[in-house]
């Protein structure tokens, strides 16, 4: 599974209540706080969290920040067997 700009980009633009971005059942989805304590997501793995990773991004991203976001949020994904 590989994260893209697309995928930080959905993480930020969601207005869940403590939204992350998370693996669950071989897809990566936005779930917010409720969601992710929901026996239905159990097992999910946590890739990133939205408040966390707007301190990442200038606040005039461009689609490069995005994507080195999301490069890094890969490469955590693939440390922990994602």
């Amino acid at each position: 599974m590989r994260v893209t700009a697309d995928d930080v980009r959905a993480l930020l633009a969601s207005d869940e209540p403590g939204a992350r971005l998370v693996l669950h059942e071989g897809r990566l989805r936005v779930l917010g706080e409720r969601d992710l304590r929901s026996p239905d997501h159990a097992g999910a793995v946590e890739v990133a969290e939205r408040d966390e990773l707007r301190k990442e991004l200038p606040d005039e991203a461009t689609p490069g920040d995005y994507e080195r976001v999301a490069a890094g949020l890969d490469v955590t994904l693939s440390n922990q067997g994602g």
